[in-house]
Parts: C-alpha cells; structure tokens; sequence
C-alpha cells in the first residue's frame, strides 16, 4: 500500500495570528484517525503569517475516507481557520508514495 502525503498551505491575515495559533493548537490535539500515521502544522520560512498542514496517511483508502470522519468540534475549529484565512491563498498538494 501506498502512503499519501496531503499538505494544505494558505496565508493568514496578519491581524487574526494569534486566533489562528489558538484554533490550530486545539486542533492539532483533536485529529486523529485510524491510519493517520501524522499531522503537524508548520509556518513557511520566509513568508509571514503562511502556514502548512501535513498529513500522512498509511495509504490511499484511508485518505479518501478522512473526510467522513465526523467530529463536531473539529469541525467549528476548521470552519473558524477557514475564515482566518487571506482570500485565495490556499493551495492543496495530494503526493503518492511510490511503491
């Protein structure tokens, strides 16, 4: 089986940081799936207030069935992120392991 990489990269507006730290910290003790092998949250060096989410997944069936996960509170978390977030600053990137 092959691992999937996802990473969710966007910029957030400079006057909501700090409720941008505060939501992802909450966030990042609440994800969890079975064959979610990671998840980590990392600012991009070099360019201010830009975040990247990655996830790990043990393969590619675990990753298409992370999204029927259904968790109230992550739910509000990621919907609060979404609106810290710059307008159309957000790129997704889906990379396959090679086997």
């Amino acid at each position: 089986m092959s691992k999937v990489l996802f990473t969710v990269q966007y910029e957030v507006l400079s006057d909501k940081r700090s409720e941008y730290i505060t939501a992802i910290k909450e966030l990042k003790s609440l994800i969890s799936a079975e064959g979610l092998e990671s998840y980590s949250v990392f600012e991009v060096k070099g360019k201010a207030n830009t975040f990247e989410e990655v996830y790990v997944f043990a393969s590619q069936e675990v990753y298409e069935n992370f999204d029927d996960a259904e968790d109230e509170r992550i739910n509000v978390l990621i919907s609060k992120i979404e609106s810290l977030k710059a307008h159309s600053s957000t790129k997704y990137l889906t990379l396959l392991e090679l086997e």
